[in-house]
């Protein structure tokens, strides 16, 4: 019996120093496993997408039969602007959090999204006018080395990403009214970075590199998110959010027309350009509401409103009486007391001047005592 139970101790022994000898070699059965897989699969960075992804951030196209209205609108968004300040931020890469710039660039690659060339105004997003990464990036300078071509076939360091200089976006805005649902939807639709550098002959050049579908981008931005100024630090939003509640601050700067003109060369002068841009600004936003009919009781309400506003216009306002303290009634009676002297001593010296003036007889010459005596008794008569 002492010999069996012996026997089990050494068993018991030699298994426990067996786990903690392969625990210390391996980090645990877990670690081992995830080893293993990551052999089978191959290391991936970054965020994974699926297919099932995809579809969901899918857009479909609407019917042109469902369309009543379509505009397409280019604006630019400066980045310098505190609400567009979430695409820049953070310049570094830090605790897996990436700006937009730098989630673009890595996607387009490693040919996981197509992009497409940026033709000024006459974009067309087929295999026809699909970029050649290798090109693309040697025509901005972009310095880059050969990857092991399974996972990247083009590495690009940290410091060789121009991020410091992409400080403003191109989007392409279509606004559609759709008939079946009659109402007024906004999408953006593709996206361009724009690299700021200096020109040939000084000064700022702005270089727009590609341009990139919003949908096929949408599944990416999902998953990053930023917050969206400094009061609350805490990333509520995502980068896809941000693009489709329209969070940003964007100038138009070119809307679709048959001379393909910009706004700049359509309204040369600026307040020109700026009342042109609010213009479009404010129809498109208010073309949905121009096509109700409202119903009796909004007339209604409508009608009552703009009778108090022009009340409210018409009215005089009443004037303000001020009365005078009680601490300070001995003051105010002497200032009335001075009020009332200057006025009285005012209406006095009118009486004096609307007064006639006495005319005196000069004295006579001669000086005799009847002319005095006569007018003695003259005096006494009148009285």
């Amino acid at each position: 019996m002492k010999t069996y139970r012996n026997l089990l101790a050494i068993i018991t022994l030699a298994f426990c120093s067996a786990a903690v000898t392969a625990q210390v070699e391996t980090g645990g059965v877990v670690r081992k496993r995830a080893e293993k897989e990551q052999q089978k699969t191959g290391a991936q960075t970054g965020p994974q997408v699926t297919e099932r992804m995809t579809g969901f951030f899918e857009t479909k196209e609407p019917h042109d039969a469902d369309l009543a209205y379509m505009r397409q609108i280019y604006r630019q968004l400066d980045l310098t602007k505190d609400a567009n300040t979430p695409l820049y931020f953070p310049e570094d890469v830090i605790d897996g959090q990436e700006n937009l710039f730098r989630i673009i660039l890595g996607l387009v690659v490693d040919e996981k999204i197509p992009a497409y060339e940026y033709l000024d105004g006459r974009e067309v997003f087929t295999d026809q006018y699909r970029i050649n990464v290798p090109e693309m990036l040697d025509r901005f300078g972009i310095y880059y080395t050969q990857g092991d071509g399974k996972d990247k076939k083009y590495v690009i360091e940290e410091a060789d990403v121009p991020t410091g200089q992409v400080l403003n976006y191109y989007i392409l805005e279509k606004w559609e009214f759709d008939r079946r649902t009659n109402r007024m939807k906004t999408r953006v639709e593709a996206i361009c970075p724009v690299l700021n550098r200096v020109g040939d002959f000084g000064g700022e050049a702005r270089y727009p590199m590609f341009w990139v579908r919003f949908d096929v981008l949408r599944p990416y931005l999902a998953q990053q998110y930023v917050f969206l100024n400094d009061d609350n630090n805490l990333p509520q939003y995502s980068l896809d959010d941000y693009f489709n509640l329209a969070m940003y601050d964007g100038e138009i700067y070119k809307t679709r027309n048959l001379r393909n003109l910009s706004m700049n060369q359509m309204y040369p002068d600026p307040d020109d350009l700026k009342r042109a841009q609010d213009s479009i600004d404010k129809r498109l936003r208010e073309f949905g509401k121009d096509l109700w009919v409202p119903t009796r009781e909004e007339y209604l309400a409508q009608r009552e409103k703009a009778e108090e506003i022009a009340a409210a216009a018409d009215s005089i306002p009443e004037r303000t009486v001020v009365e005078a303290a009680t601490d300070d009634d001995s003051s105010t009676k002497s200032v009335r007391g001075r009020r009332t002297k200057a006025s009285s001593t005012k209406a006095k010296t009118n009486n004096k001047n609307n007064k006639k003036p006495k005319v005196k007889s000069a004295p006579s010459s001669s000086g005799n005592s009847a002319n005095s005596a006569a007018a003695k008794s003259v005096r006494r008569r009148k009285k």
